[in-house]
């Protein structure tokens, strides 16, 4: 999915292949990660994101290809001796230990000596900002907070590669949007890489220097989320990251973003116009969303800013209207 080598890339995956029985979980990948980036693998429930961490990791074994990470052929080498950590899920903390003694855990296990121990511990804990919480317990713990003790956790052990398996799903919305930024924050002052796992798109775009979208084991697309949104490579990908309107075009398909599409009473002055009439509103606070049934070219949706706080939405369910947008609006897009 890339033109050649990258120069700096940590991680290098070649003809990638897992099988479970006749299910092929991912197929064939070639994907190259940058040193120093948080990398997203993106992709619904069966895609094969969580597989492909999992053998980053050295949880699964390939039934072919291999993975090179920073240099070293990582066929064989079992996960403890990988350059590499993983943030889970579900935390996995020990109730019955302090926030210390759950950081310090793994240095334990691998006989390192207890003032470096104590040293590394409280460096970890001074990069999450949870330093004056080291001799609390994880239920005395908020949920953002015992996030951060995973993630101090993993990194003590000064990983090269810090792989992060959908690390914001046990938050609520709110605590969700603005560990995202703490997140990326960190990321940038480490200067580590972070290859993450979601299914959420708007956590992927927001927060990803680069993503690669999956689906079906395979890799449908790699870019920065500029590059995935404005320029999708396939139909899957237009629908799968935001809303596309797909049109059929001369020779292909056009992927057009509702945000691109002007809605008016009066026919717009644009290089494309349509006519139709209003099937639904959603109104979604900084924007309303509109269901249009159109003369020739389907259900479209069309998104409009909400600028002005007392204004009334200006279009009412079933009234009739015409829909413009300019001539390099749209995106040619592969079936």
């Amino acid at each position: 999915m890339h033109a050649g080598p990258i120069a700096d890339s940590i991680v290098r995956i070649e003809g990638l292949t897992k099988r479970f029985g006749a299910i092929t979980a991912v197929d064939s990948v070639d994907l190259e990660i940058r040193r120093g980036e948080l990398f997203a693998l993106l992709g619904g429930s069966g895609c094969g994101k969580t597989t492909l961490l999992r053998m980053l990791a050295g949880f699964e074994v390939p039934d072919g290809g291999r993975i090179v990470i920073d240099g070293q052929d990582m066929t064989g080498v079992p996960p403890h001796l990988r350059p590499v950590n993983m943030m889970f899920q579900s935390y996995a903390l020990f109730p019955h230990m302090d926030v210390a003694a759950n950081v310090g855990y793994g240095l334990r296990r691998e006989g390192v000596r207890a003032p470096e121990i104590a040293t590394r511990v409280a460096e970890a804990l001074e990069q999450v900002k949870l330093a004056d919480h080291a001799a609390r317990r994880p239920a005395q713990l908020s949920g953002g907070q015992r996030q951060r003790v995973a993630l101090a956790r993993a990194l003590v052990k000064r990983p090269k590669l810090l792989l992060l398996d959908e690390p914001l799903a046990a938050l609520d919305r709110k605590l969700r949007e603005g560990t995202r930024f703490e997140l990326v924050r960190l990321q940038e002052q480490l200067g580590l890489t972070f290859v993450m796992v979601t299914h959420d798109q708007e956590e992927a775009m927001s927060m990803a220097t680069r993503l690669a979208v999956m689906n079906t084991g395979r890799v449908a697309q790699v870019g920065t989320p500029h590059e995935i949104y404005e320029r999708p490579a396939s139909r899957f990908v237009a629908d799968f990251i935001g809303i596309a309107n797909i049109l059929e075009a001369d020779g292909g398909w056009l992927a057009l973003r509702p945000e691109k599409i002007t809605l008016a009473a009066d026919r717009p002055d644009a290089a494309n116009t349509v006519a139709g009439k209003i099937l639904d509103i959603a109104y979604e606070g900084d924007r309303s969303l509109y269901r249009i049934v159109t003369e020739g070219k389907g259900t479209m949706v069309v998104s409009t800013t909400n600028i002005d706080r007392m204004q009334p939405a200006s279009f009412a369910r079933g009234q009739e209207v015409w829909l413009g947008w300019s001539a390099d609006a749209g995106h040619r897009v592969s079936e």
